[in-house]
């Protein structure tokens, strides 16, 4: 920085012509005239920036520059903007970053050293780019020395703690990202390439998407920096387009300057890449520099982000008119050149070129213009204007930058002001590319504003095309197509655009895309695999009214009939002898249980209840252990008389008699009912659902049948079952056989023998039995 210095003292005075004009407050204007690229050397020495290739965008934002202070100056657009003041301006010549390094060396001087007053300027307009931007920003912003940029875009720069003084005429790169990657959500352009060109504009803007990307679920399957264009740097060039054809991206975010994008895209189109959808910055998308290469057209389509345009008349007729004046400029001036190199441009010579004025000049001219007028509305707070004139004084840099916090004014039916960050609260147009007969135009297809409903896109204006000829559908830039519904995404490799699909089990489903993994059914619900929605499980039981209830109905119809009828027969024949050797009123209470028994299936019917639960084997096991403890009462008659008679006579006549069958029946079915009523208190069942049996269906069942007092139920009959249950086969035979002798008997009257033979059969299956 020293050395920079010394530089600076060593230079001469001298009154050679450069484009500036005196006045009571100066402005410095900071232009690129010239492209001089050259790279920082290690000695403080600078190439004279004429030497350099002439940039007409330069030209006219010097001339919207000098447009804008003298509409000031004769009050053309408001009379009492700066009444009695006149405005003047210093330019510098920035063709390169060790130009832009110079002129901050050159104005930090002015503020310590300048002699002259009037001859200190008072702010900064420029520079045109983010790389030249930084050194000043800070440098300067330590003086409070506010600088106003009309292209700068790095977000970087709204940092107020690192450059407080910095403010633009131009929207940040944060919404200029914010808008690329809205642009990629709504075409669903989810596998890209991104470019940036090797400076902080295409660096931090390639950062920034980068980080947005991956919250909008969009993959970058292939990046790279666009350096500056060298013997050595070509087949760098010629590898990135490779790259880019080999991930077989549709859609590529080219995040550079105007200068590198114009180094890039001639071997884009040597190795002849069309149907490509190709996102540009405000910087190069509208940049005649890059839309005159030739063959350009066959690229694909382009769509760009393009500083919002405003009608800007006035200023085309007053940079014609000019030319003639531009000869005498700075011929009679008191300046004092500081840096020649950069301050010794002829703008005559470059007027009279004939440069064409497109609208990218046009909208960057305009920026200069309210970065011009910014800092009139500020002398305009200083000065005390408002009374009618101005009171003229001595004005630091510091004051103006306070002021510029504050200004907000209407020009050209457009509001300005700067927000706490330096931006202004402008947005971006969004245009497209049109090729008519091979000449290159744009058309403006939407917009984007930051805030709520920020992208509005008319989708119908803008014109695709292939790698053959213009297509009508929007083109594709996936890796993987979405998973059709049913199927859920299955990483295939580190992005997570790439994936294979899945189907979804039976049990789960999937009405959306995107999702790595399936949605579990509801518990009442199932579905097939590969489906979309669950149904509704089918619940089953016994209802009223289907077949397989009917035929159980009638069997269970006959079932009574049959033990009702034949306890009919009985009561009716209670005091024949065949009734008697039957059993009699055993008999009889067997038959009643065995009729209870058969009506407990009847809680089996319909969709289960607290009461049927309950009441189902409860009724059951109860009945079916009085029918079993008949048995076992009818079987010991029969053993005690037929075995026992001769060693026991009087023992059956003795238990008879001490009403000991009655008492065993009574005593098993207690302690039947006493398991029962025990098992309802202490585990009690209830209605429940299985959904395990089936997957499409919910089986309605009462719970706890294989509970522990369940099974001591069944443990307990199961006895009465194994010590009776081929007694009772045999006595049932015998029952059916008195019932065939009492029906002979009534029906034969005079045939005894059938009685009889009868009688005997029944007597000898009962002792079978034993």
């Amino acid at each position: 920085m020293l050395v920079w210095f010394v530089f600076l003292s060593l230079l001469s005075f001298s009154d050679s012509g450069g484009l500036h004009l005196q006045g009571d407050y100066i402005i410095s204007g900071w232009f690129p005239l010239h492209n001089s690229d050259s790279t920082i050397p290690s000695t403080p020495y600078l190439t004279d920036c004429t030497q350099g290739l002439i940039n007409r965008h330069g030209y006219y934002l010097v001339q919207a520059f000098r447009y804008a202070v003298d509409e000031i100056n004769n009050g053309t657009q408001d009379k009492q903007l700066l009444p009695g003041v006149a405005l003047g301006y210093r330019t510098y010549d920035l063709c390169s970053l060790p130009a832009s390094n110079l002129a901050t060396l050159d104005l930090l001087t002015q503020q310590r050293h300048s002699s002259v007053v009037n001859s200190r300027s008072v702010a900064i307009i420029g520079p045109d780019s983010s790389s030249y931007s930084f050194t000043p920003a800070a440098a300067l912003g330590t003086f409070l020395v506010p600088q106003i940029s009309y292209e700068a875009t790095n977000e970087l720069l709204s940092n107020k703690i690192l450059y407080p003084a910095f403010f633009r005429t131009i929207p940040s790169d944060k919404n200029q990202v914010s808008a690329m990657i809205q642009i990629l959500v709504r075409f669903n352009w989810t596998w890209i390439a991104l470019l940036g060109s090797d400076n902080s504009y295409g660096i931090q803007g390639m950062q920034s998407l980068t980080q947005l990307a991956s919250l909008h679920n969009l993959c970058i399957a292939y990046q790279a920096v666009i350096p500056a264009l060298t013997d050595k740097t070509k087949q760098y060039m010629q590898d990135m387009v490779k790259n880019i054809i080999k991930t077989k991206v549709n859609t590529i975010v080219v995040f550079s300057n105007k200068r590198r994008a114009a180094g890039f895209f001639p071997f884009v189109i040597d190795q002849n890449v069309t149907g490509k959808v190709w996102i540009g910055t405000e910087d190069w998308s509208v940049a005649p520099i890059v839309s005159n290469i030739p063959g350009i057209s066959t690229i694909g389509t382009v769509i760009g982000v393009a500083v919002k345009y405003t009608e800007f008349s006035g200023y085309e007729d007053f940079e014609r008119l000019s030319v003639p004046g531009l000869k005498d400029i700075g011929l009679n001036s008191s300046f004092n050149l500081n840096v020649p190199c950069m301050q010794n441009t002829d703008l005559y010579e470059l007027a009279i070129k004939g440069f064409s004025l497109s609208q990218y000049d046009i909208v960057s001219s305009f920026n200069v213009y309210k970065a011009v007028y910014a800092v009139a509305h500020a002398l305009h707070n200083i000065l005390d204007c408002d009374s009618g004139l101005c009171q003229k004084y001595k004005v630091q840099p510091w004051e103006v930058f306070h002021q510029l916090k504050q200004v907000q004014f209407s020009i050209r039916n457009t509001s300005f002001y700067f927000d706490k960050n330096g931006d202004p609260p402008t947005g971006y147009d969004i245009v497209t590319w049109l090729w008519m007969n091979g000449q290159w135009s744009f058309k403006v297809v939407g917009s984007y504003s930051p805030g709520p409903n920020d992208l509005q896109l008319d989708v119908s204006q803008i014109q695709w095309t292939g790698q053959v000829s213009p297509v009508t559908k929007v083109p594709e830039s996936i890796c993987s197509p979405e998973c059709p519904y049913g199927n859920r995404k299955l990483m295939t490799g580190q992005h997570k655009c790439c994936f294979d699909c899945m189907v979804c089990p039976a049990g789960t489903f999937l009405n959306k895309t995107g999702y790595t993994s399936c949605q579990a059914c509801a518990k009442d619900d199932w579905s097939k695999a590969e489906s979309e929605t669950c149904e509704k499980r089918t619940e089953l039981y016994l209802s009223w009214g289907t077949p397989l209830t009917t035929a159980l109905l009638i069997y269970l119809g006959v079932t009574l009939f049959l033990t009702l009828g034949t306890a009919l027969i009985f009561l009716f024949n209670l005091s024949t002898p065949v009734v008697k050797s039957a059993g009699g009123k055993t008999c009889l209470l067997m038959l009643a249980s065995l009729t209870v028994a058969t009506s407990s299936t009847l809680c089996h019917f319909s969709r289960p209840s607290r009461t049927g639960c309950l009441l189902k084997q409860p009724l059951f096991i109860i009945s079916f252990t009085v029918c079993l403890a008949c048995v076992t009462v009818r079987s010991f008659q029969v053993v005690c008389i037929f075995k026992w008679s001769s060693k026991l006579p009087r023992f059956y006549e003795t238990w008879a008699r001490k009403r000991g069958p009655e008492m065993f029946i009574l005593i098993m079915t207690v302690v039947q009912l006493f398991i029962s009523v025990l098992r309802m208190l202490l585990d009690p069942p209830f209605p429940s659902q299985d959904y395990d049996f089936y997957h499409d269906s919910i089986v309605l069942e009462c719970s706890k049948t294989l509970s522990l007092g369940a099974f001591a139920e069944l443990l307990f009959v199961s006895y009465c079952i194994s010590r009776g249950s081929f007694a009772m086969a045999l006595n049932v035979g015998a029952i059916l056989l008195s019932v065939l002798g009492i029906l002979g008997g009534y029906f034969l009257p005079k045939s005894n023998i059938i009685q009889v033979s009868v009688l005997e059969g029944a007597d000898t299956l009962i002792v079978l039995g034993l």
